[in-house]
């Protein structure tokens, strides 16, 4: 069959791999739409540390049933999780499987969906009555929702989430989903305007000051409950202790590219929470579903 890969940095091309053989278990899916990650285009520009070649991509992924299950038949529209999860390591035995040590993600340390079929374990995959077009924005969007998740957002909640990407614009739908107010933050304009969209309440263009001071502004003084930074710099790592209210979360999902400098006390005088968030789990992907079915 045929496939697309990255057969060397900077080298893609399509390919003919083998078909693929089900596992018991396993669905056969052909896949329909398939999203291309941040992660994917590092890979193509050798920048990805994680990656071996050559690798068939794609992770995000909308698909069709072509030999199902009595729960998931032939015909269903499905996404599913790409993540693997070894069962034995720490996270596993925690039930955080998402954050597994020996994690293979799809696309990245095993071949991915951008190919004309796909075995996938049938409980990694999740049917829905959405389009194909709109189901394939399932997995990216479930990033921003576990991020939500991990600050433990609710509706008595005002957030922050600093970077309005695709995984930050998850991280607002799925403050916005849990009834939370939600102010997104970017440099960008245009960005901000597809953040409304996207659920956000109210909008803070970074670069027009202060941030701290304006976010305080927009809180009665108090700062936000939580703060998600979806960016990845030191400056934004920063920022959210610092603009985060007293006993409030802190939840980073981007990774800083260098050493951040911190001013501790914050962390001690505040008592804050600082979580990582990483991946997405099947409650994640279920919470999606459900908010695009809305139709929200």
């Amino acid at each position: 069959m045929k496939a697309l890969a990255l057969k060397s940095a900077g080298h893609a091309g399509v390919v003919d791999i083998p078909e693929p053989v089900p596992s018991p278990g396993d669905l056969l899916l052909k896949p329909a739409y398939v999203g291309l990650c941040g992660s994917d285009l590092n890979s193509f520009r050798g920048r990805n540390p994680l990656v071996s070649y050559p690798r068939v991509l794609g992770h995000e992924v909308a698909a069709t049933v072509v030999e199902g299950s009595a729960a998931i038949p032939a015909g269903a529209h499905v996404t599913f999780s790409p993540y693997t999860a070894c069962g034995v390591c720490s996270a596993c035995r925690n039930g955080r499987s998402n954050a597994c040590r020996n994690n293979r993600t799809m696309g990245v340390q095993r071949d991915g969906a951008l190919a004309e079929w796909v075995a996938v374990p049938e409980e990694k995959v999740y049917p829905s009555s959405l389009p194909l077009r709109e189901l394939c924005l399932t997995e990216p969007l479930t990033v921003g929702f576990h991020a939500a998740d991990r600050g433990r957002v609710t509706a008595k909640d005002t957030v922050v989430v600093l970077g309005c990407g695709g995984v930050g614009l998850g991280a607002i739908a799925g403050a916005a989903f849990r009834g939370a107010r939600v102010i997104a933050a970017d440099v960008d304009d245009a960005k901000l305007d597809v953040a409304r969209k996207s659920g956000a309440h109210e909008t803070l263009n970074t670069r027009s000051g202060d941030a701290v001071r304006a976010l305080a502004d927009l809180t009665a003084g108090e700062g936000p409950d939580v703060v998600i930074e979806a960016i990845g710099l030191p400056a934004t790592f920063q920022l959210a202790v610092e603009a985060v209210a007293f006993t409030g979360r802190v939840v980073y999902i981007g990774y800083a590219k260098e050493p951040v400098t911190y001013e501790t006390r914050f962390f001690v005088q505040k008592e804050l929470d600082i979580l990582g968030s990483r991946n997405a789990q099947s409650a994640d992907f279920r919470d999606v579903i459900a908010m695009l079915e809305s139709g929200r």
